[in-house]
């Protein structure tokens, strides 16, 4: 089985860091607004200097994906060539040397 992608870790700690300061404030009873603005920064502040090695780990994946040397194919790729090749080779009338076009 494979493990939880990079980017999803990555994203969920991302807003955990911001939901949890914003409903901090909340509960304090900052103006929502502030609230929201406050909440942003501290999270963007705190993924910066905490998120570092999920951050790396999302870098990574998008390069290899990015850089890819051989293409991936899937079954689902596969059965739609074959039956594209089966649709044409049946449309196609064999004609044969003699007949003149």
């Amino acid at each position: 089985m494979k493990g939880i992608p990079s980017w999803v870790t990555y994203s969920v700690l991302r807003l955990l860091l911001f939901a949890v300061p914003l409903a901090i404030m909340l509960v304090l009873r900052i103006d929502w607004w502030i609230a929201v603005i406050a909440a942003a920064l501290i999270g963007l502040c705190l993924s910066y200097v905490v998120l570092r090695k999920p951050r790396d780990a999302v870098a990574r994946d998008l390069y290899a994906a990015r850089h890819r040397t051989t293409p991936t194919t899937t079954v689902d790729d596969d059965s739609e060539d074959a039956a594209i090749d089966a649709a044409t080779s049946a449309t196609e009338k064999p004609t044969s040397p003699d007949a003149k076009g």
